[in-house]
């Protein structure tokens, strides 16, 4: 089974044969001991530091498919390298575009969006207040405010729904997490531990996203909830969405709650908070595991991993703009 590979340290990559051969280097050019990985168990690099490879190395990841997404020493996303589109469809393009210059169109998908994201979140905060965590008026503001999708049709507004309820919902954080509290959300850079993590996984969320958006015939710059930009793959954005709530609030929880993250795995300075290395690495253990756990999907009858539920969103997406299926977001069921 092919999987995700981290790299935390600067270092060189090369091919030795059928593997990747990353060496890490130090400040003072040192090289350390290399790793080597196979081939064909990869199907995304993580890069948390410079990474020194040259066009042959690049050429050999993208006939392999083999996606690297790049991260700056404040674990902010700076970039990916994706091998040249293999499934896209011109028919499949047009009907995606059509859908986001058709206002009403595009409202539908915005809703649905928004309306799967909250669902999730609600079933974060129920789980929680069912164990003497007091998370009632959240909830209840999450649910006034998802009722009042239905009565936008202009997506400004809806995306002013959208951040309304994740305000209300990052409220309970400070009920839910043990030991840490989050306070104001804050990103760039973030102010403490929680929001540290938050960004953090985050953006492991949307490289996910955009992942498996590149294995289908979507093309990840039409969006539907977030505003299509020059730099960035905005459809990502929009299903990140659905599955923060899933995939990185929970994980999070449990690595705060259990204390696998602790407070000696961050880097506190007087005007922002980053993950150590230490850190890095629980967490990327903690998402890897997370991705490939399975649950029994309803509609198919079998086991899927999470990861795989989010190439399944992706389908219901294509089938509502190709006019198959009308698009339901994924709602956790358990």
């Amino acid at each position: 089974m092919k999987k995700s590979y981290y790299l935390f340290n600067p270092g060189r990559l090369s091919r030795k044969d059928n593997t990747l051969k990353f060496t890490p280097v130090d400040e003072d050019g040192a090289e350390g001991t290399p790793k080597y990985i196979p081939v064909e168990g990869v199907q995304t690099l993580y890069c948390f530091g410079a990474l020194d490879a040259n066009s042959a190395m690049y050429n050999f990841l993208g006939k392999n498919h083999i996606s690297v997404h790049f991260f700056d020493y404040y674990e902010h996303y700076t970039g990916s390298f994706v091998s040249k589109d293999y499934l896209l469809s011109g028919k499949v393009l047009i009907q995606q575009v059509s859908h986001y210059t058709q206002p009403r169109k595009r409202a539908v998908i915005a809703r649905k969006l928004v309306e799967g994201a909250a669902f999730n979140m609600t079933k974060n905060l129920k789980y929680y207040h069912a164990r003497d965590k007091n998370c009632e008026p959240q909830i209840e503001r999450i649910a006034m405010l998802a009722k009042s999708l239905e009565h936008y049709s202009e997506v400004s507004e809806i995306m002013g729904v959208e951040g309304n309820i994740r305000m209300s919902y990052y409220e309970a954080f400070d009920a839910v997490i043990n030991d840490f509290v989050m306070g104001n959300r804050t990103k760039q850079p973030p102010s403490n531990e929680v929001n540290a993590l938050i960004s953090f996984m985050n953006m492991m969320c949307y490289t996910l996203c955009l992942d498996q958006i590149y294995h289908t015939q979507l093309h990840p710059t039409v969006s539907y909830l977030h505003e299509p930009g020059e730099r960035r793959f905005s459809l990502a954005l929009d299903l990140a969405e659905i599955f923060k709530p899933i995939l990185v609030d929970r994980t999070m929880f449990s690595l705060l709650n259990k204390k696998v993250i602790q407070a000696s795995d961050f880097d506190r300075q007087l005007n922002y908070c980053l993950l150590k290395e230490s850190g890095r690495k629980k967490v990327a253990k903690a998402w890897e595991e997370k991705l490939n756990e399975t649950i029994k999907h309803r509609s198919l009858g079998r086991s899927v991993s999470y990861k795989h539920l989010v190439k399944l969103e992706c389908y219901k997406l294509l089938k509502h703009v190709m006019g198959m299926e009308e698009y339901q977001p994924f709602k956790a069921w358990w």
